[in-house]
């Protein structure tokens, strides 16, 4: 049985989507806040950078081709700390609007702040006390 494929969310290619992630790893790699904490856990860039294009090109085009938990894994990383998210959407952003062209970058941006919305709140409710009330913010 054949899957109905859905049109993507917004207009990108698989390329576009691998190049972004290429750029933006490359900027994360120097970056004097999140250069540190990626080069602690991740030891192949080229696998690194495969795998997020790959939840990026099911996110965007429901490829169906990535296997992974990245709630989990941002929980597990005790140097991945909530108030880093922002940073991370904010060069995000800025190597989008570089990269891509503004009917690809917008879109995409918008859907990488949700998610890192319920990122940042997961990793936040995974380390509080379990006796305390939940944040809220």
């Amino acid at each position: 049985m054949t899957r109905p494929t859905l049109p993507p969310r917004f207009p990108a290619t698989p390329e576009q989507i691998n190049a972004q992630v290429r750029a933006f790893y490359a900027r994360v790699r120097q970056d004097a806040v999140l250069g540190p904490v990626f080069a602690n856990h991740v030891t192949d860039w080229p696998a690194h950078e495969e795998k997020i294009a790959s939840f990026w090109r099911n996110a965007i085009l429901f490829e169906r081709s990535y296997d992974g938990n990245p709630q989990r894994v941002h929980i597990e990383r005790p140097d991945v700390k909530p108030e880093m998210f922002a940073h991370w959407l904010d060069l995000f952003e800025k190597v989008a609007t570089q990269t891509l062209p503004p009917e690809t970058a917008t879109p995409w941006v918008a859907l990488a702040r949700r998610i890192g919305v319920g990122m940042k709140a997961g990793v936040q409710s995974a380390r509080q006390p379990k006796d305390a009330p939940p944040i809220l913010r």
